[in-house]
């Protein structure tokens, strides 16, 4: 076979190992995941045209290779979608070399769109907010249960991990503010998205680091990817309640408060708010409805390289 034919690599990926395979050459090769397999790897695609790189998402294990391949055409596969996949294909067995195969074959096939890869630094920022919320999750239920002690040592106890919590996440603070600081390009996303009434830190933060999509993408994708597009029910006659799923339950998560506070503050996100609610709408729809537009309005907003304005109306 021809090695000017464009190939689509799967890669499956473990701690200790990167299993590909290259399609339709039906090539198949391993590498470690090091730094000195990643670059074997780089060398081994270098033999074709490569139109995208999929892969699935696998907690840390992904990190590095993902930041290698920062210049490659790649595409971050939902593991989900991926079994499916395999189910429809009847695929049964499940062997590293079969994912790699079968990922492969799922991205030639439904060619997902190829998105900006993280850079370093949104790779690092990412890592330190996953962290920081690790924190907030200890810091509350530790709260909780201060509230259930009676013994004195165990009130001192409760003290010392809270203040040291508190310590620690005044720290990451710093350290990510720093980083967002010193890069003009992340610094600027961040003077953007805080532009926004109801956006804070913490949720320019979180959107810096873990959708660096933002701002090169349709709002209908910036919807979709954040899990706030909703999913219509239709067969026949019968049409059931929209509903949304799926996307980055991060995302949403630091969506929510400044969606309540813009419902309130947010001239434009009111005026929704209030309309949806006087429709006969429940508060939670109305509620993700806002979350939806402010994620809109921030890809827009980024796409154009320009401040939020407050309405005049």
């Amino acid at each position: 076979m021809s090695n000017s034919l464009p190939q689509t690599i799967g890669i499956d990926i473990s701690k200790a190992s990167l299993d590909c395979h290259a399609y339709p050459a039906g090539i198949e090769k391993q590498f470690a995941n090091t730094a000195k397999g990643h670059k074997a790897l780089m060398a081994w695609l270098g033999q074709w045209p490569i139109e995208r790189i999929a892969y699935e998402a696998t907690a840390t294990y992904h990190r590095a290779l993902e930041a290698a391949l920062a210049d490659w055409p790649c595409v971050k596969l939902n593991p989900e979608r991926a079994r499916r996949f395999a189910q429809a294909t009847g695929t049964l067995a499940k062997t590293d070399r079969i994912d790699a195969m079968l990922l492969a074959r799922m991205a030639a096939t439904l060619q997902p769109p190829v998105r900006p890869a993280r850079n370093a630094n949104q790779i690092l920022l990412a890592e330190l907010i996953n962290a920081r919320d690790g924190l907030v999750r200890d810091r509350t239920a530790l709260k909780n249960r201060e509230k259930n002690v009676t013994i004195a040592i165990l009130k001192r106890q409760c003290k010392q991990r809270l203040d040291q919590i508190e310590r620690h996440i005044e720290a990451l603070d710093a350290e990510i503010a720093g980083i967002i600081a010193a890069d003009a390009t992340l610094a600027r996303r961040h003077e953007i998205l805080t532009s926004i009434d109801g956006v804070g830190t913490l949720t320019a933060n979180q959107l810096i680091a873990t959708m660096p999509e933002l701002g090169s993408i349709e709002n209908k994708q910036a919807a979709s990817l954040a899990g706030l597009a909703p999913v219509a029910r239709q067969s026949g006659q019968w049409k059931g309640k929209s509903f949304i799923r799926g996307g980055r339950a991060n995302v949403r998560q630091a969506l929510y408060m400044p969606a309540l506070a813009a419902a309130r503050f947010n001239p434009d996100l009111k005026a929704k708010y209030r309309q949806l609610i006087l429709a006969g709408k429940p508060a939670k729809i109305a509620i993700t409805a806002v979350m939806r537009k402010l994620i809109v309005t921030a890809n827009a907003l980024l796409k154009a390289d320009r401040l939020w304005v407050k309405s005049l109306a």
